[in-house]
């Protein structure tokens, strides 16, 4: 198993002229590293059983108000790639979720997911082509708003747009799934 330090990922925003560290790792898969079959896609030929990977974040910035987390496949042909799950309204005293999370019930009170752009509402896990590896960027972003608000089935551009004009500070790590 892969050394949790070996996950982790820092990033960095500037505000106000000081720089801002957020950290973002995973028991489930490391910088790079491929990406579990569990984790993947359960229809369309895949491998999967759609199980969102276990998600732990620190050094969170002062002023911090809520999370939100997006995996998003970047090589994906759609622009703005393929958004395989959204997450939102996270309170500010939450530091991950739990493995499984995805499929709603393991998600903190008051929190929320969007339409995946397989369709349904939760994590919908990684599907490339067969032959062609993918990244899959998951990325938690700290807030300066208590309820992002957008609902469920709003597009993934914004949630976007909504996340970007109230972020923080963000950390991401990137896994690699193939077929």
């Amino acid at each position: 198993m892969r050394a949790l330090a070996s996950a982790t990922v820092f990033a960095l925003v500037e505000q106000a002229g000081v720089a801002l560290a957020l950290t973002l790792t995973s028991p489930d898969l490391g910088p790079g590293g491929r990406i579990a079959d569990e984790q993947a896609f359960d229809g369309a030929d895949c491998p999967g059983r759609n199980v969102s990977p276990a998600l732990l974040w620190s050094d969170v910035p002062a002023g911090t108000r809520s999370f939100a987390v997006a995996m998003v496949d970047p090589d994906a042909l759609s622009a703005g790639g393929f958004w395989h799950w959204w997450v939102y309204d996270l309170p500010s005293d939450a530091t991950g979720l739990k493995k499984g999370a995805g499929s709603g019930a393991g998600l903190p009170v008051g929190a929320a997911e969007g339409r995946n752009d397989f369709g349904p509402i939760g994590y919908g896990g990684p599907c490339p082509p067969k032959g062609q590896p993918h990244h899959y960027a998951i990325t938690v972003y700290a807030l300066d708003i208590d309820r992002l608000g957008p609902a469920s089935t709003a597009s993934t551009a914004t949630f976007d747009a909504a996340v970007r004009a109230h972020a923080l500070a963000k950390a991401t790590l990137v896994g690699v799934f193939a077929r």
